[in-house]
């Protein structure tokens, strides 16, 4: 068994979120306090309950953006009629304390129809302010106590194909990194929290739906994100880009956002193997090469967990796969048994870790590398639930279309 401090002093020492230097706990961003799907503060029962308990249930709007919790407050981005709502709750009752909303009228792709037109970018949180993105790009800054707009940008002309956009914001000391664009074309940009003003950009391909991640290699820290046709790292500082590699999913769905295992960066894609990627200096020149593949299993839209050498993830192969493999070696450890559905928000709480599946069960299962087998299965939604499941001590909030609900475990 990995145990969680052991995990936990591994990722300190890989990655760098900028909203995790001012929030020790809840759930400022994009995978938690860390942004790497791992949950801190969490409480666990003794014996794991035969059910939860229902706290509240709050109706918020249309959308998979993950709620964020910071203090007492639940800060939801969601869609209301025509409008994109920012919008406060109280973390104790539900209740709604502000909202502010704007216009954002928006045509879902046929393909992508089913999915809705609410919000698939979860904001971020850092010193007061709320960064969000909503499905045809508009990206805002606004008032976490107050809900007030601070500033805003309106889209590119071009958008992403399917479901537009779909990363989640990354804050980086004074900045905030959002990839503004459409097919072919598009901008990562970092604009300053306080003004909107952009600090730098890179424009050398469309975005992805992966989300950005900020990691220190060699010193040098580096924005690492899936573009729409490629791996890039660009230089924190100056948006230079320092490496990059093709890398391409039928299509156009880069949708994963990459996990560090010391040197190494890991991701997958439809259809695709995971690997494992080092990334390497040798004077002034970057390099990243495959270091291995694992075949057996692959990502679509689910992320991956890491604790100590082990990865936990769902595979959409045969009709959804929960698996575990070695980081460092990539050799699969388990697979569950197939037909499991068709995604799951994994986060990893202390020694055990959760699955949210689209279909609003909720899976518990320890971390250990022999086999997939589950503590409990609870059911916490009763529509799709796409959207991570935020769990601070003994209290699980989840999102699913349209509504906001508190479960505890007692």
């Amino acid at each position: 068994m990995n145990k969680p401090a052991t995990a936990a002093l591994l990722v300190a020492g890989l990655s760098i979120s900028a909203s995790s230097q001012t929030n020790s706990a809840g759930w400022p961003q994009w995978r938690g306090p860390n942004r790497d799907g791992h949950a801190t503060g969490f409480i666990a029962p003794r014996v794991w309950p035969e059910r939860l308990t229902s706290r509240w249930k709050t109706d918020v709007g249309l959308g998979y953006a993950t709620p964020l919790l910071v203090g007492d407050r639940l800060y939801v981005f969601a869609r209301q009629a025509d409008d994109e709502v920012m919008a406060a709750v109280d973390a104790a009752s539900g209740k709604v304390l502000w909202r502010t909303s704007y216009p954002a009228p928006f045509n879902m792709d046929k393909a992508a129809a089913p999915h809705g037109a609410g919000p698939k970018s979860t904001p971020a949180y850092a010193d007061g302010k709320l960064f969000s993105i909503g499905m045809s790009g508009i990206v805002t800054a606004f008032d976490a106590g107050s809900g007030k707009q601070l500033w805003q940008k309106t889209a590119l002309p071009a958008q992403p194909l399917w479901t537009s956009h779909s990363f989640s914001p990354l804050v980086d000391r004074g900045r905030v990194v959002f990839h503004m664009g459409g097919n072919d074309q598009g901008t990562l940009s970092a604009f300053d929290v306080n003004t909107g003003e952009v600090k730098w950009s890179w424009s050398g391909d469309g975005p992805g739906y992966g989300s950005p991640m900020l990691f220190d290699f060699a010193g040098t820290l580096q924005i690492v994100t899936m573009t729409q046709q490629k791996f890039i790292g660009l230089d924190a500082a100056t948006g230079r880009l320092l490496w990059e590699r093709a890398y391409t999913t039928d299509y156009a769905q880069n949708i994963i956002t990459p996990v560090r295992f010391g040197d190494t960066l890991i991701v997958s894609g439809y259809q695709k193997p995971m690997v494992a990627f080092r990334v390497a200096r040798e004077q002034d020149r970057w390099t990243i090469e495959q270091v291995w593949e694992n075949a057996d299993v692959s990502l679509y839209m689910s992320d991956a967990v890491l604790a100590g050498e082990t990865l936990v993830g769902f595979s959409q192969r045969r009709s959804g796969q929960f698996f575990a493999l070695n980081a460092r070696s990539g050799k699969t450890l388990w697979a569950s048994e197939p037909r499991q559905g068709t995604n799951a928000a994994i986060v990893s709480a202390g020694e055990f870790w959760l699955a949210l599946k689209d279909d609003g069960e909720l899976i518990v299962s320890a971390w250990q590398t022999s086999a997939f087998e589950p503590v409990r299965r609870y059911t916490v939604a009763a529509s799709a639930a796409w959207a991570q499941p935020v769990i601070a001590g003994s209290r699980i909030f989840v999102k699913d279309l349209s509504t906001l609900a508190l479960w505890t475990l007692d």
